[in-house]
């Protein structure tokens, strides 16, 4: 399982999140967003992929597994 953590006031609503990993992060309105904080270790690559394309860099993963070790 992955934990996800976004900074929503650093958050412009630039969307890319959204539209590279759509089961874990959705618009809600024109700067709302919503997302899973714990996202599913299969998404891992999506994740990565919409952390890494955030223009502002919003967007923190960390592996829940190897937190809780």
């Amino acid at each position: 399982m992955l934990r996800l953590v976004v900074d929503l006031n650093r958050c412009q609503g630039y969307a890319q999140c959204a539209f590279l990993a759509p089961d874990v992060f959705a618009m809600h309105g024109d700067e709302g967003l919503l997302y899973d904080p714990q996202a599913e270790a299969a998404q891992r690559e999506r994740v990565a992929q919409a952390a890494a394309a955030c223009p502002v860099q919003a967007i923190l993963v960390e592996d829940a597994e190897a937190a809780d070790a």
